[in-house]
């Protein structure tokens, strides 16, 4: 244990946790879009964004990257703290303008208006479809492509992915609602990757369970026979 100190509190913190882990546990709000707990942190959106002092100098790192150490001064909330997020969350409405969220937590963060132009992309850039994709998954199905302005999430060379199994993980940890998913007429069809999986069937009421491929993979994964994993959960 390390003993640090945030807001002014005194607190004990297992040794290796990151700030952002030590705050949560003691109810200390530090907004995030591209953190997950079960995810490689990687200070993508910069909103968790905290001051550390050590003497006379101060500088702001992200919380969700920074390890704790034996006597830190972190401090959440400083008008320099404030004035960062709120640039940062202004450039996040100019790009994705039309998310409820984004547009819940500006208010929350006291963005009043955006002063750089609008963009309208969907896609905020978190990257959490591609960690959860990596890391829970594990089929690496998706991927950053290109630079600056044009990075992108995409597939490998923007083909239909051939190993997404359509789970939707990706569509359930976006921020911002970007990804959609719809099963209809037997397949399920993300538009962004280009999959669309035939849906099997459960073999006592023969409503949709998941995709065929997914069944597979899972099959496979924990080594479960042929027949396994074809009624759906109403029916067991």
């Amino acid at each position: 244990m390390v003993k640090i100190n945030i807001d002014g509190k005194d607190l004990e913190a297992n040794e290796g946790s990151t700030v952002l882990e030590v705050a949560r546990e003691n109810n200390i709000d530090i907004p995030t879009l591209c953190y997950h707990p079960e995810l490689t942190p990687s200070g993508d959106c910069r909103l968790c964004l905290v001051e550390l002092v050590k003497g006379n100098r101060s500088r702001l790192v992200g919380s969700c990257l920074y390890p704790v150490e034996p006597g830190l001064v972190v401090k959440t909330n400083t008008e320099r703290v404030k004035e960062d997020r709120k640039m940062v969350m202004q450039l996040l409405l100019s790009i994705t303008p039309g998310s409820e969220l984004l547009q819940s937590l500006g208010k929350k963060l006291g963005v009043e208006k955006v002063e750089f132009p609008i963009d309208k992309n969907p896609c905020i850039l978190c990257g959490l479809c591609v960690k959860v994709c990596k890391e829970v998954v594990g089929v690496e199905a998706l991927g950053f492509a290109q630079r600056g302005t044009k990075r992108v999430v995409t597939t490998p060379f923007g083909e239909p992915s051939s190993t997404c199994i359509a789970c939707g993980s990706c569509v359930f940890i976006c921020p911002v609602n970007c990804i959609k998913m719809e099963d209809k007429n037997g397949y399920r069809t993300i538009p962004n990757w280009g999959v669309k999986l035939k849906l099997a069937n459960c073999s006592k009421c023969g409503k949709p369970i998941a995709p065929e491929r997914q069944l597979e993979y899972i099959r496979k994964k924990a080594k479960l026979p042929p027949d396994s994993l074809t009624v759906c959960p109403s029916c067991k």
